[in-house]
């Protein structure tokens, strides 16, 4: 029982010393101390030992265990400290090398000019609505007075999905959608994504539109043009003045195409304005009758204005930007410019 208790404790020992890195030792200690480790079995074998003999064999026993455990430990120290020097050396960072700059973010001109427009005519009383990308044709058309047959179609080429689904193409079906589900005094603005197969330096397939109306009783063309003045001296400056030029429109009758006084030279003529002192605004017009009456408003009782204007050429008329295209680039020269 001796010279076996000898040799496990001398194997112990060379293995602790062989042992490379905290696993191996690891793996030692289960071998030689774990609950079936040899150690344990000569444990387990005292109860066959004389009774004469069986406490120096305890003993022996227990001066083993204790000389095996001390140079685990130990070892186990050393390896712990030998990894963590070495993953320190290979983790090293050098702090003399310049830092990499993050950029901070900021709101896309597009989002800032819809937040400004949302904020002007909230502060008049209207509310926001959004509706679907994906229209059907009675709300993208008819119900705006714009017939399967009717010309007005070629002023808007279309994205179809199918037979009765299109890629809407201005944000006017959430007019239809609102007199067919609530009763004046209506005023709502809807903001979204639109999409035509146009594509040019100031034409995009895909753009953002800001539609207003307001229905109530004796609604006038007065009304429109305080609302669009009020709306572009907030949005550009106090001196901006609007004026109203005959158009057409199916949905609106009268219809305006509503210019602003340029916000580069202020009306005196530049090269943005061409000379003239007035850059486009935007659409409107006094909703027509039977746009009221396909949604089930009174047209004798009740009337209203509307309007439509693209954000992508608001933002460029108030920023100077020349190309729409800009704005979906993702040159962080160009983004950062309104950071």
């Amino acid at each position: 029982m001796k010279s076996r208790i000898e040799e496990v404790k001398a194997r112990a020992l060379a293995s602790v010393a062989a042992a490379d890195g905290t696993q191996a030792l690891s793996d030692v200690r289960v071998r030689f101390l774990g609950k079936n480790g040899e150690m344990t079995a000569l444990m387990k074998l005292l109860g066959t030992v004389s009774k004469e003999e069986r406490p120096e064999m305890g003993k022996l026993l227990n001066a083993a265990r204790v000389e095996i455990e001390s140079a685990l430990a130990a070892a186990e120290k050393a390896a712990r400290e030998s990894e963590l020097a070495k993953r320190l050396a290979e983790e090293e960072v050098d702090i003399s090398l310049p830092g990499k700059m993050r950029l901070p973010g900021a709101a896309h001109p597009v989002t800032m000019i819809r937040e400004e427009i949302l904020n002007v005519f909230l502060g008049m009383g209207f509310s926001v609505a959004e509706g679907p990308e994906i229209e059907t044709d009675l709300f993208n058309f008819q119900l705006l007075n714009v017939p399967k047959d009717h010309p007005a179609r070629d002023m808007q080429d279309t994205f179809y999905l199918g037979d009765n689904l299109v890629l809407r193409t201005h944000t006017s079906p959430m007019q239809a959608h609102i007199m067919t589900t609530c009763r004046p005094p209506i005023r709502v603005v809807i903001p979204g994504r639109v999409y035509r197969p146009d594509d040019d330096a100031s034409h995009s397939p895909i753009f953002h539109q800001i539609e207003g109306l307001a229905v109530d009783k004796k609604i006038t063309v007065g009304d429109l043009t305080g609302c669009l003045q009020t709306f572009a001296e907030k949005l550009f400056s106090e001196d901006t003045k609007i004026r109203l030029r005959p158009s057409y429109f199916p949905f609106t009758e009268p219809s305006v195409e509503a210019d602003a006084t340029c916000t580069m030279c202020h009306g005196k003529g530049c090269r943005v304005c061409k000379g003239t002192g007035w850059v486009e605004l935007l659409g409107a017009g006094i909703v027509n009758p039977a746009v009221l009456d396909m949604c089930g408003i009174d047209s004798k009782e009740y009337s209203g204005f509307a309007f439509g204007l693209g954000l992508e050429r608001i933002a460029m008329i108030k920023y100077g930007i020349p190309n729409i295209k800009l704005f979906y680039e993702n040159d962080v020269r160009f983004l950062g410019q309104f950071r």
